[in-house]
C-alpha cells in the first residue's frame, strides 16, 4: 500500500491543501468578526437571520478546519476578539450600514466563497478535504439563493442592464 491509499485522514496533506485549509479558516474567522458587526447594523429581521446563518456556517467551518490543521501539526490563525453588542438605534445614521448595502456584501462574499471552495475541491487529493469543501460549497450556494431571493423581494437588487428586446439581426447570415 502506498502513502496515498487507505483512510484519507491518515494520508498526508500536500502544501496546497494545508494553505487552502489555513486560509479558509482565517477567512471564516474574519467573516465571524465582520458579520457580527454587520448584524448590529441590520434592521430587517429576514436579512439578520441570513447574516446569523452565515455566522453559524463560518463558525462550523472554523471548528472543522482548525481540527484538521491541529491534527496535522499546523497552528491555526488566532480568532479575533469578540465584538461587543450594539443596538441599531445607537449607531449614528452616517456610520450605519443600510440593509440594501449589507445584502450585496453578503452575496459577494458567498460568491467568492463558492469560487474558493471549488478551487480547493479541484486541487485536493485527499477525498475528505475535497468532500468537506464540497459541503461548504453546497451550503454557500443555498445561502446565496436565500440572499438573492430576499434582495429581489425587498427591492434591494440592482441588476446590470437587461436586454429586454433584442435587435433584429441584419442580413449577415446570422
Amino acid at each position: 500500500m502506498g502513502v496515498l491509499s487507505g483512510n484519507p485522514k491518515d494520508e498526508p496533506l500536500h502544501y496546497g491543501e494545508i494553505f487552502a485549509i489555513w486560509q479558509a479558516s482565517t477567512t471564516a474567522k474574519g467573516c465571524v468578526s465582520s458579520y457580527n458587526a454587520l448584524k448590529f447594523h441590520t434592521g430587517d429581521k429576514d436579512l439578520r437571520a441570513i447574516v446569523e446563518d452565515v455566522i453559524r456556517q463560518a463558525q462550523l467551518e472554523i471548528s472543522e478546519l482548525d481540527e484538521i490543521l491541529i491534527a496535522n501539526g499546523i497552528a491555526p490563525a488566532p480568532k479575533p476578539s469578540e465584538r461587543p453588542e450594539a443596538n441599531l438605534e445607537e449607531i449614528p445614521v452616517g456610520a450605519r450600514f443600510a440593509d440594501q448595502e449589507i445584502a450585496p456584501m453578503v452575496a459577494a462574499d458567498l460568491s467568492a466563497g463558492l469560487v474558493a471552495a471549488s478551487t480547493v475541491m479541484g486541487m485536493s487529493i485527499r477525498e475528505d478535504v475535497g468532500a468537506l469543501f464540497g459541503k461548504y460549497h453546497t451550503t454557500k450556494a443555498a445561502l446565496g439563493v436565500q440572499i438573492l431571493r430576499l434582495s429581489k423581494e425587498k427591492g434591494w437588487l440592482i441588476p446590470p442592464p437587461l436586454q429586454i428586446k433584442r435587435p433584429e439581426a441584419v442580413g449577415a447570415g446570422v
